[in-house]
């Protein structure tokens, strides 16, 4: 995905940060074991913050000690595992190959040639999650070809682009059954961070944008003046950030409680300060693993 969904690290004590650690490690090792060792390439903080909030609801949610492949000599560490984990390592999977198919048709025939390569990569990993998770891969299907459709037109209407985009993330709550309490309150929460993230992309984007003669929601929506916009950008962004805290708050969170309140209130608005500013790119550059660097 993108990214954008980190905790400020300094600011967990030791066992929170190992509590963080433990998350990231098990979705590792969850897309090792499922997809192949490449899966494990496309680990990033969106897919763990995923990762973390679908096990909340499981009753099973447990570690087990594993070592890194990447540093086998290493003490071997606490690796969150369960149910929700492998359902976290599938929807993470099938949500890479769709966002590759994005950039595929974003991009011409020379210059979409990365991605798809990077996509045909994946292809074999992609078909397994699918075959694993069909009916959440079907809803991708819908909802990125509706957002494809609105993207073609060159809709100014730029809440609906962003509901289709938030409505995509918000059917990771799938993973409970239809009805449930946490699977309403799971889609409220990832509806509003689905919408968070596609207007914190926009504004990445939209100086690449304009120079490629790509679409983007916010030069749309603004007439080519998107920058001039700022404070409009930021207060609804950050009213996003509100509701999704609002949606965590009716949930009973336990030991993740530190950790999601850290994402949502403090990395979150790191973030969109830093992407607002124009430094994400430089930080994202600087990207390391949980226990290396906090953002």
């Amino acid at each position: 995905m993108f990214g954008y969904v980190r905790p400020v690290l300094d600011r967990l004590d030791k066992e929170q940060r190992e509590t963080y650690q433990s998350a990231y490690c098990g979705l590792c090792h969850a897309l090792g074991e499922r997809h192949g060792w490449l899966a494990r390439l496309t680990l990033q903080y969106d897919f763990t913050f995923l990762a973390i909030v679908l096990t909340v609801g499981d009753a099973k949610d447990e570690s087990a000690c594993r070592r890194c492949p990447i540093h086998p000599f290493r003490r071997c560490q606490p690796c969150l595992q369960g149910r929700q984990v492998a359902v976290a390592a599938d929807q993470s999977m099938i949500l890479t190959w769709h966002k590759l198919s994005d950039d595929v048709a974003d991009h011409g025939m020379i210059t979409g040639l990365p991605f798809r390569l990077v996509r045909w990569v994946f292809g074999r990993a992609y078909r397994r999650a699918a075959q694993e998770q069909p009916e959440f891969d079907q809803r991708m299907r819908k909802e990125l070809a509706r957002l494809r459709q609105l993207e073609n037109e060159g809709t100014d209407q730029l809440d609906r682009v962003a509901d289709t985009f938030a409505a995509i993330l918000s059917s990771c709550s799938m993973a409970y059954p239809e009805g449930s309490a946490i699977r309403r309150t799971l889609e409220m929460m990832l509806y509003h961070l689905g919408r968070w993230i596609y207007l914190m992309d926009a504004w990445d984007d939209l100086e690449e944008d304009q120079r490629a003669g790509r679409y983007n929601p916010l030069d749309a929506r603004f007439h080519g003046q998107a920058r001039e916009k700022r404070d409009y950008l930021e207060t609804t962004a950050t009213h996003s950030v509100r509701l999704a805290g609002a949606a965590a708050n009716l949930m009973e969170l336990g030991r993740w409680t530190p950790i999601v309140e850290n994402i949502l209130y403090l990395g979150l608005p790191t973030v969109q300060s830093a992407v607002l500013d124009g430094r994400w790119k430089e930080m994202r550059q600087t990207r390391r693993k949980p226990h290396e660097r906090s953002i």
